[in-house]
């Protein structure tokens, strides 16, 4: 039998499920206004930012992986926004750099979601955002989602995941909530046994 219900677990999933949406909200307005996705803002804002650069250098920017890189650079440059130019003779290797349209859509595109709660975070005293990091990852494990990949700005997108690969992974959460919720049980009583 499971652990008695939290009288915060109501308030809890509701937190969870407004920062999903917010997140999942942006990136609609993103998409929807500007046709562009959080990675590509991001990438085209690195451009601006820093000039010309080499798909290496940009995915070491974003810390995302090299053909993740071109895949965005090439919705980037199939719509306009940005060029490519080779170095030398060498057809693999080639500068990236934004278009004057691309310019122009950087200056007009919202800021990222993250780039505004990163200013909002920084503004809170260390030790609050200490706490704040603590339980993120907390949840994170609770969740059992520790391997799961991160993006490295805050967005999302359409599933990309087979439907299979979902329920699998949503059947190892309830899997682990049943032994996480027997340990805890067992803990409490175990540590309520050396109490009296």
């Amino acid at each position: 039998m499971g652990a008695e219900k939290s009288k915060y677990e109501d308030d809890i999933l509701r937190s969870l499920r407004k920062i999903t949406r917010a997140i999942d909200l942006h990136s609609r307005q993103l998409a929807s206004q500007y046709g562009l996705t959080g990675p590509q803002l991001i990438c085209m804002r690195i451009l601006k930012d820093q000039g010309e650069l080499t798909p290496t250098m940009i995915a070491k920017e974003m810390s995302l992986s090299q053909g993740t890189v071109t895949g965005v650079v090439d919705r980037l440059f199939s719509r306009g926004l940005v060029t490519r130019v080779s170095k030398n003779r060498d057809r693999r290797s080639h500068m990236v750099t934004l278009t004057p349209e691309g310019v122009k859509m950087v200056k007009n595109a919202p800021s990222p979601l993250q780039e505004s709660f990163a200013l909002k975070l920084r503004a809170i005293p260390v030790e609050n955002q200490l706490v704040i990091h603590t339980i993120l990852r907390q949840i994170v494990s609770m969740m059992g989602a520790e391997k799961v990949e991160a993006a490295p700005v805050l967005s999302s997108g359409p599933a990309t995941i087979p439907a299979k690969e979902v329920q699998a992974f949503l059947d190892h959460i309830d899997e682990k909530d049943e032994v996480n919720s027997f340990q805890n049980v067992k803990s409490d009583k175990n540590s309520n046994e050396g109490t009296s």
